[in-house]
């Protein structure tokens, strides 16, 4: 551009000098980069923008690195991580140390768990190893099994100690299972990592758990498509704008159980230890992806004005927490929103 300064001044004013001196010095324009690493049992992938394209690999690489040092803590796939070091140590009295990134998780999921009397409760790991395993081979678990394994659940039997940064489980043979809330604390954990690098206009997915920050270039928010219950008749997909937010998606499409002419989802109620029977699909969008994950599975468990209440308790002028729930009553679909939704 062959204007000289003075006259962009005189002729514009300076809003539009400043706006065009990244031109002037020659800045690029923000490239779309993409990428992908499996873990945690599912794919994250991130989309961030960047004019730096180096920087922009080795941010993706950084916050691959972090999701991979979190597994390590909260797995209960790996033997050796450190969420099952710790229930080899359950009921025998003793106070183990833990670490920050456990500490933070578990401590946001014992509040989950009192608030939602029980709806979410990480410690349900005995009845998803048999309802894993049912469902791996669509075979029902013996209900002896599901009573033998309601015996070692319950979020009141886990002790966690601020000052000391120790826990204890209280029942022999307990099994903390993280997933509902894990992938979604890799996923904030991993948008933090990005914005370190000086890179705001990213989102992180992990396999449905969405962490969102800053808008794509141009654009007012990033383009967020919430499936529906897959059946014919069923309400069709909504696609919300949003930005600077988490949100969780939880449902039966994918990991199910047929038997009888039920269908029984991989969401587990931990009161009666088997799986949810009505379809239902349910959203939450929360500050982050943390409370997002954990609340869709609360949500997927409570009644629904139950679950709505509990979203009101943290909802604030500085805090939106939203869900909707599309379910079916008997042959009809409905959607049922919370009072903030979009």
């Amino acid at each position: 551009m062959n204007i000289p300064l003075p006259r962009l001044l005189f002729l514009k004013g300076a809003g539009v000098f400043l706006s065009l001196l990244p031109l002037l010095l020659g800045a690029q324009t923000p490239v779309r980069m993409e990428f992908s690493h499996p873990q945690m049992g599912t794919m994250f992938s991130i989309v961030l923008y960047t004019a730096d394209e180096e920087t922009g690999r080795k941010a993706a690489e950084a916050a691959f690195a972090r999701i991979d040092s979190l597994n390590a803590h909260l797995s209960d796939y790996l033997p050796e991580s450190e969420l099952n070091r710790l229930c080899a140590l359950s009921g025998n009295g003793q106070k183990v140390l833990v670490s920050e990134d456990l500490w933070r998780v578990m401590a946001r999921a014992q509040l989950f768990s009192r608030l939602s009397q029980g709806a979410f409760d990480v410690s349900v790991g005995p009845l998803t190893r048999l309802w894993r395993r049912a469902i791996r081979r669509q075979e029902m678990p013996d209900p002896q099994q599901i009573t033998e394994a309601r015996a070692r659940v319950g979020w009141q039997h886990i002790r966690m100690y601020p000052s000391e940064g120790s826990m204890k489980l209280m029942l022999k043979e307990m099994q903390l299972d993280l997933g509902g809330i894990g992938q979604g604390f890799a996923a904030d954990e991993a948008l933090k990592v990005i914005e370190s690098f000086g890179i705001s206009q990213a989102l992180v997915d992990g396999g449905g758990d969405l962490m969102l920050g800053d808008p794509p270039p141009g654009k007012k928010g990033w383009e967020v498509s919430l499936p529906g219950i897959d059946d014919a008749g069923a309400p069709a997909d909504t696609t919300l704008i949003l930005s600077r937010c988490g949100l969780s998606t939880a449902g039966d499409t994918y990991r199910f159980l047929e038997s009888g002419g039920i269908r029984y989802s991989h969401t587990l109620n931990p009161l009666t230890g088997m799986g949810m029977t009505d379809r239902r699909m349910v959203t939450v969008i929360a500050p982050t992806c943390t409370d997002a994950d954990a609340l869709d599975t609360a949500l997927s468990v409570m009644d629904p004005e139950d679950g709505f209440q509990l979203l009101s308790l943290f909802d604030g002028k500085n805090s939106r927490y939203a869900a909707r729930i599309v379910y079916k009553a008997g042959a009809e679909y409905l959607k049922l929103h919370s009072d903030r939704w979009f």
